[in-house]
Protein backbone atom coordinates (compact mmCIF):
# COMPACT_ATOMS: atom_id res chain seq x y z
CA UNK A 1 0.00 0.00 0.00
CA UNK A 2 1.16 3.53 -1.20
CA UNK A 3 1.38 5.65 2.05
CA UNK A 4 2.75 9.19 1.90
CA UNK A 5 5.36 9.97 4.90
CA UNK A 6 5.81 13.50 3.93
CA UNK A 7 3.80 16.48 2.42
CA UNK A 8 6.21 15.90 -0.53
CA UNK A 9 4.99 12.52 -1.38
CA UNK A 10 1.36 13.87 -0.92
CA UNK A 11 1.75 16.03 -3.59
CA UNK A 12 3.46 13.54 -6.08
CA UNK A 13 0.65 11.22 -5.11
CA UNK A 14 -1.97 13.81 -5.64
CA UNK A 15 -0.44 14.87 -8.73
CA UNK A 16 -0.75 11.26 -10.47
CA UNK A 17 -4.26 11.38 -9.31
CA UNK A 18 -5.08 14.13 -11.25
CA UNK A 19 -3.42 12.75 -14.50
CA UNK A 20 -5.06 9.56 -14.15
CA UNK A 21 -8.13 11.46 -13.95
CA UNK A 22 -7.30 13.78 -16.83
CA UNK A 23 -7.04 11.00 -19.13
CA UNK A 24 -9.95 9.36 -17.96
CA UNK A 25 -13.00 11.34 -18.02
CA UNK A 26 -12.51 12.57 -21.44
CA UNK A 27 -12.84 9.28 -22.72
CA UNK A 28 -16.24 8.64 -20.97
CA UNK A 29 -17.73 11.81 -22.18
CA UNK A 30 -16.31 11.22 -25.86
CA UNK A 31 -17.67 7.68 -25.51
CA UNK A 32 -21.22 8.87 -24.46
CA UNK A 33 -21.09 11.20 -27.14
CA UNK A 34 -19.86 8.57 -30.05
CA UNK A 35 -22.81 6.02 -28.61
CA UNK A 36 -25.48 8.22 -28.40
CA UNK A 37 -27.97 10.02 -30.64
CA UNK A 38 -27.38 13.87 -31.07
CA UNK A 39 -30.97 14.43 -29.29
CA UNK A 40 -29.97 12.67 -26.62
CA UNK A 41 -26.34 13.35 -26.00
CA UNK A 42 -27.32 15.71 -23.28
CA UNK A 43 -29.63 13.48 -21.71
CA UNK A 44 -26.94 11.21 -21.31
CA UNK A 45 -24.35 12.66 -20.29
CA UNK A 46 -26.67 13.76 -17.34
CA UNK A 47 -27.47 10.00 -16.42
CA UNK A 48 -23.93 9.78 -16.34
CA UNK A 49 -23.07 12.31 -13.90
CA UNK A 50 -26.04 11.12 -11.90
CA UNK A 51 -24.41 7.87 -11.06
CA UNK A 52 -20.76 8.96 -11.26
CA UNK A 53 -21.52 11.79 -8.19
CA UNK A 54 -23.84 9.30 -6.66
CA UNK A 55 -20.72 6.73 -6.70
CA UNK A 56 -18.98 9.01 -5.13
CA UNK A 57 -21.51 9.90 -2.56
CA UNK A 58 -22.38 6.51 -1.76
CA UNK A 59 -18.76 4.64 -2.42
CA UNK A 60 -17.16 6.97 0.04
CA UNK A 61 -19.70 6.00 3.13
CA UNK A 62 -19.49 2.42 2.27
CA UNK A 63 -15.67 2.38 1.51
CA UNK A 64 -15.28 4.58 5.02
CA UNK A 65 -17.55 2.06 7.18
CA UNK A 66 -15.33 -0.66 5.45
CA UNK A 67 -12.21 0.82 6.73
CA UNK A 68 -13.60 1.09 9.98
CA UNK A 69 -14.79 -2.27 9.78
CA UNK A 70 -11.83 -4.28 8.41
CA UNK A 71 -8.99 -1.76 7.54
CA UNK A 72 -7.92 0.17 4.98
CA UNK A 73 -6.85 -2.55 2.68
CA UNK A 74 -9.85 -3.87 2.22
CA UNK A 75 -11.99 -1.09 1.64
CA UNK A 76 -9.39 0.06 -1.36
CA UNK A 77 -9.44 -4.03 -2.31
CA UNK A 78 -13.30 -3.25 -2.84
CA UNK A 79 -12.40 -0.30 -4.52
CA UNK A 80 -9.80 -1.79 -6.87
CA UNK A 81 -12.36 -5.03 -7.92
CA UNK A 82 -15.21 -2.65 -8.66
CA UNK A 83 -13.23 -0.96 -11.13
CA UNK A 84 -11.57 -4.30 -12.96
CA UNK A 85 -15.36 -5.73 -12.92
CA UNK A 86 -16.44 -2.10 -14.82
CA UNK A 87 -13.78 -2.41 -17.06
CA UNK A 88 -14.51 -6.05 -17.67
CA UNK A 89 -18.31 -5.17 -18.46
CA UNK A 90 -17.22 -2.47 -21.05
CA UNK A 91 -14.81 -4.70 -22.48
CA UNK A 92 -17.31 -7.35 -23.33
CA UNK A 93 -20.77 -5.17 -23.70
CA UNK A 94 -19.66 -2.22 -25.30
CA UNK A 95 -19.58 -2.70 -29.09
CA UNK A 96 -16.86 -0.22 -30.96
CA UNK A 97 -17.40 -1.27 -34.73
CA UNK A 98 -20.19 0.95 -34.77
CA UNK A 99 -20.24 3.83 -37.36
CA UNK A 100 -21.21 7.28 -36.81
CA UNK A 101 -24.10 6.83 -39.15
CA UNK A 102 -25.16 4.22 -37.78
CA UNK A 103 -25.36 6.15 -34.26
CA UNK A 104 -26.85 9.36 -35.92
CA UNK A 105 -28.90 7.40 -37.57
Amino acid sequence: MIIAASFVQLMLLSILLGLGTAVVYPTFLAAIADYTHPEQRANSIGVFRLWRDLGYAIGAIITGIIADIWGILPSIGLIGSLTIVSSFILLFRMNTSLEKEDIIN
